[in-house]
């Protein structure tokens, strides 16, 4: 699968041509520096399951050649508002590939563009465009983080229950609400 820009249509002040506020793009190698200091947020690596914290050296650097390698595991868009004035990284979205026409999303935003609505604009961008070609896609977000569930109910999705992951920033299990949302 080719990774593609896909527009959002967030109908929002500051709005670019081409639809919403940010563009959801391929990651090139040159995001490696915003996404060590945005990833090495402790505030960010802790809302995520993979990213360490301290980021070690080489880190972002490995993500992105992770995400741009034709053996991939799951894709990943940047979310680039350059077009609109804003950053050229806002955050990140990824979708991993799951059995039986099934997607797991997830997505993280740097902490300057928090509660500005670029998580919930990524996702529905993602659910338009259903780039995997996926029945029901499936998300995952910390109990300590209602904000990140909220982006999921107001995108659609359905809680199923609780369960946990385990966060490589924390070193431990963590309470965790699971979502769905058919396509």
């Amino acid at each position: 699968m080719t990774l593609d820009m896909i527009p959002t249509t967030e109908p929002t002040a500051g709005a670019h041509p081409h639809g919403g506020r940010l563009v959801l793009r391929p990651v090139q190698k040159s995001d490696a520096g915003l996404f060590a200091m945005y990833a090495g947020d402790r505030r960010v690596a802790a809302g995520t399951r993979g990213i360490p914290h301290p980021l070690p050296p080489g880190a972002a650097e490995a993500f992105v050649a992770r995400a741009m390698s034709e053996q991939r595991s799951e894709d990943v868009w940047v979310m680039d508002g350059s077009a609109s004035g804003l950053a050229e990284v806002l955050g990140v979205v990824s979708l991993k590939k799951l059995d039986r026409d099934q997607s797991e999303i997830a997505y993280w935003v740097a902490p300057a563009f928090w509660n500005a609505g670029f998580a919930s604009e990524a996702v529905r961008a993602i659910l338009a465009a259903n780039p995997q070609g996926s029945r029901t896609i499936f998300a995952a977000v910390f109990q300590d983080n209602p904000q990140s569930a909220r982006v999921l109910t107001n995108c659609g999705f359905e809680y199923i229950g609780d369960a946990e992951a385990f966060s490589v920033a924390r070193n431990a299990r963590v309470p965790t609400w699971t979502y769905l949302r058919r396509m």
